[in-house]
C-alpha cells in the first residue's frame, strides 16, 4: 500500500492541491486525515483515473459530442487571479477563450501549443460589412 500526500495526489490527478483537499473533505475523493495532513492510497486514485493494476493508462483522447471543433495554435496565455485569457490562432483568425487558471495550469498551456477549441452554443450570430460581402 503506497500512501500519497495531498501534493503527490494533486500531481497524479492534475489538480490543484486545495481542490484535492476540498474533494477529500467533501467525501468525493477517497482519503483520510492524519493530524492536519491528508493521505491517499495510490491504488484508489489510479482506480478513479481508470488505470489498471498493471499501470496501463486509459485510452488517450476523449470522444465529444460538440461538432464545432477547431484546431488552434496558442498565441498567448494571460493569467490574472483565478482566470486565464488564452489567445488562439485559427487559420487567419484569432479567438479568445476565458478559462479558469486551474484549467490553464492543468493543461500546461503555453504559446505555440496546438489545442482544440470546442464550441458548443445555442446561438451563432453572423455579420457582414454594410457594403455586402
Amino acid at each position: 500500500m503506497e500512501l500519497l500526500s495531498a501534493e503527490q495526489a494533486a500531481d497524479l490527478l492534475h489538480l490543484n492541491v486545495k481542490r484535492v483537499q476540498a474533494l477529500a473533505r467533501g467525501g468525493k475523493l477517497p482519503g483520510r486525515r492524519r493530524g492536519r495532513k491528508w493521505l491517499f492510497e495510490r491504488r484508489d486514485l489510479e482506480r478513479l483515473l481508470g488505470l489498471s493494476d498493471l499501470g496501463e493508462h486509459p485510452r488517450p483522447g476523449l470522444d465529444i459530442s460538440a461538432r464545432n471543433q477547431l484546431r488552434c495554435r496558442v498565441l498567448s496565455v494571460t493569467v490574472d487571479g483565478v482566470m486565464a485569457e488564452v489567445l488562439l490562432r485559427v487559420g487567419e483568425q484569432e479567438l479568445v477563450s476565458i478559462i479558469t487558471r486551474g484549467s490553464a495550469e492543468r493543461l500546461g498551456l503555453a504559446a505555440g501549443d496546438e489545442v482544440f477549441a470546442l464550441i458548443k452554443s445555442t446561438e451563432v450570430m453572423l455579420g457582414r460589412g454594410a457594403g455586402g460581402p
